[in-house]
């Protein structure tokens, strides 16, 4: 083994980390100097140096100093050894303001890029009635829950669940999870349980028992046929698709959870609004049996 794959392999992990800030920083900030690292991590001068030396050795010809703004800014060829460049993962850290979790950064944002999100409420519950859901996840152990449905045969009830998965769907958290009283798996609202006991019975129903969480199908979409032609040529190159459909895989259980933050019209003859609904579902009859109540 050569010595600078051996290197490369004895990078410690919290090396590893600040190299990919540097990597990070470089290719979407233009340029990364010795402050933009010790301010991320909280080291001081020459430990920032360090860091910006070894990520010279080990990715040589990536980084070239340049003397009039006292950093390094990204070498010709260019190319991604300690991070993973894609917006998909690089947008979510920079708006979250993250070098790595729990950083020394307070307010200032240490990429430099100014981000904004949506003000929308947070439908969390708190502190304490989450930690009992999450150990129980964790722990694969039953939880005792007070639920307030929005159907009034099961507001307030009380029920035991076998939860194993926290999802996110951009308006709001809920948690997956087998239901004994209604013996499927289901989605609980997070904002909606009012308490939560996390049991020390071992739970039975996992994630592989759910046949709409293991389960995935192709979502088939398309540019609603009622723009104009220029604009469904700007959606297709928007969601970049190679063809006339946007195609996209997703878990059965939450297919509904897409259409709704595409904004897709599902009617069967796509009559509803273009301008508010800009897609719409080639494959309903396919989708619609796992996502009815994203049909009314």
């Amino acid at each position: 083994m050569i010595a600078k794959e051996k290197m490369h392999l004895d990078v410690k992990w919290a090396t590893r980390q600040r190299l990919q800030y540097i990597e990070i920083m470089a290719w979407y900030a233009g340029i990364v100097t010795r402050s933009d690292v010790a301010r991320a991590f909280g080291l001081s001068d020459p430990a920032a140096t360090k860091d910006l030396k070894l990520y010279g050795d080990l990715a040589p010809g990536n980084l070239v100093y340049q003397h009039s703004v006292f950093g390094f800014v990204p070498g010709a060829d260019f190319g991604a050894v300690f991070a993973d460049l894609a917006p998909a993962v690089v947008l979510p850290v920079i708006a979250a303001n993250l070098a790595v979790a729990n950083g020394p950064y307070g307010n200032e944002p240490v990429y430099g890029l100014a981000t904004a999100a949506l003000p929308l409420p947070a439908r969390l519950p708190g502190a304490q009635t989450l930690a009992q859901i999450t150990r129980a996840i964790h722990g694969r152990r039953k939880l005792r829950v007070g639920y307030r449905s929005l159907s009034s045969r099961e507001s307030g009830a009380e029920r035991v669940l076998e939860p194993h998965t926290l999802v996110n769907t951009g308006l709001r958290w809920h948690v997956r999870a087998y239901s004994e009283d209604t013996c499927d798996f289901r989605d609980f609202v997070l904002s909606r349980v009012m308490a939560a006991r996390c049991l020390d019975t071992p739970a039975e129903s996992g994630e592989q028992y759910d046949d709409d969480w293991v389960e995935t199908v192709s979502l088939k979409l398309a540019p609603h046929r009622g723009l104009d032609a220029p604009r469904r040529e700007s959606l297709l190159l928007d969601y970049g698709a190679s063809g006339e459909t946007i195609e996209v895989r997703v878990r059965r259980a939450l297919l509904g959870y897409v259409l709704q933050r595409l904004g897709v019209d599902t009617t069967p003859e796509h009559t509803l609004n273009p301008n508010a609904y800009q897609l719409m579902l080639l494959n309903r009859d396919e989708i619609e049996p796992f996502a009815a109540w994203a049909f009314g």
